[in-house]
């Protein structure tokens, strides 16, 4: 079963949790050792791998003489920006040793949400993979504050899965998989080894962060195997810390827990509308708008629009919501605030007469626009 999976894999990103390969008192070198072995061996076979890896903080800590997690952004920022320097160095000696090289790239959100630097980080991971090299990507915690954080590296190893069209995601955790309780309180819990679609049953199922290194517990790493679904890509939550867990993974043993992909998928741009890019205002549109957009698949004119909130400019993605605030959908929208008042509520013909100019009829594009995904909704 799972050989059949994994058959058409040949790019896979590979998320390698803070619990995997650091303890409470640093840094666990043998155990990045020993993963970065087992890379070198996937790509021994041919396999295109971009490493998405936490640990930069728990790494660092140490020598800040922090115990426990930091709890200010500038104690992370120094934390990261020591224990980084660890990590990638690790990384590198292990891989030079398998005659494989490795690059570090460090992200934050604003160069996913902003389209041309979107375009140009993947640019430069797609030229790192031509010449046989293996990105490293973390969050860039030296510079982060919350408002422009991925959130967790669960949340970022998806947006990576996109951004690089990659066939499989695997989420290495420092737990077997997904358990159907919480293996920790009923000894008697097992583990699910495959999930079709991610339920609300199967979302209860997901447990808590309840460690002082890793961010993300169970709930983050099925909202990232959602996110990689709606990308047509499947995801393999297994354990780390067990000895080859990748090599096995390939070989088709049943290992940790498979989640197939969404059986319809949205499109790159569409999928970096609804995740990555963060939204700068909202729109309030009334019941006709929302039909046409919702029901009949159409772009979303002004004559729709019933009020605005947030400040945005042209080319920003803004929630587009009915008149009780709850969102529907999001898309980029054509014109600035300001313009998008003055046009508010009129006819698309009328545009060009109230400001001077016209961009588009559309205030958000039909190719610019995306449904909210929820459980239930068939993604657009």
């Amino acid at each position: 079963m799972r050989n059949a999976l994994l058959a058409h894999v040949k790019r896979v990103v590979i998320k390698i949790g803070s619990g995997v390969i650091s303890n409470s008192s640093g840094l666990e070198e043998d155990r990045v050792a020993a993963l970065s072995t087992d890379i070198c061996h996937l790509l021994d076979r041919g396999l295109e791998v971009i490493v998405v890896s936490s640990g930069a903080i728990s790494a660092g800590k140490g020598q800040l003489g922090i115990t426990g997690r930091p709890q200010t952004i500038p104690q992370k920022q120094a934390a990261a920006a020591i224990g980084q320097t660890q990590i990638i160095l690790k990384y590198k000696e292990t891989f030079q040793n398998q005659t494989h090289n490795v690059a570090q790239v460090l992200l934050t959100r604003d160069d996913l949400s902003n389209r041309r630097r979107y375009l140009n980080a993947r640019n430069t991971v797609m030229t790192l993979l031509e010449y046989g090299v293996t990105p490293i990507i973390n969050e860039n915690d030296t510079v982060v504050v919350d408002e422009i954080r991925f959130g967790d590296n669960d949340n970022l190893s998806a947006l990576v899965t996109s951004l690089v069209e990659a066939d499989l995601l695997i989420i290495l955790s420092d737990v077997d998989g997904l358990y159907d309780q919480d293996p920790a309180e009923n000894p008697q819990a097992e583990l699910i080894p495959l999930v079709e679609r991610i339920t609300p049953e199967i979302e209860a199922m997901g447990g808590k962060s309840n460690g002082d290194i890793g961010v993300g517990g169970m709930n983050s790493k099925l909202k990232a195997v959602k996110r990689a679904a709606l990308s047509g890509v499947g995801t393999v939550i297994a354990n780390g810390r067990s000895a080859n867990i990748l090599s096995r993974i390939f070989s088709g043993e049943e290992t940790g827990t498979y989640f197939l992909p969404a059986q319809s998928k949205l499109t790159a741009k569409k999928h970096w509308i609804a995740f990555s890019k963060r939204p700068r205002g909202k729109l309030l549109i009334d019941e006709g708008g929302q039909r046409a957009v919702i029901k009949y698949g159409k772009s979303l004119l002004p004559s729709g629009l019933c009020g605005v909130e947030g400040g945005f400019e042209r080319g920003d993605a803004v929630r587009l919501c009915n008149l009780n605030g709850e969102e529907f959908a999001r898309g980029v929208i054509s014109y600035s605030l300001a313009e998008t008042l003055q046009i508010m509520g009129k006819q698309s013909s009328e545009i060009e007469t109230i400001l001077g100019y016209k961009y588009r009829d559309e205030v958000v594009c039909r190719d610019n626009l995306v449904l909210t995904i929820t459980d239930d909704e068939e993604v657009d």
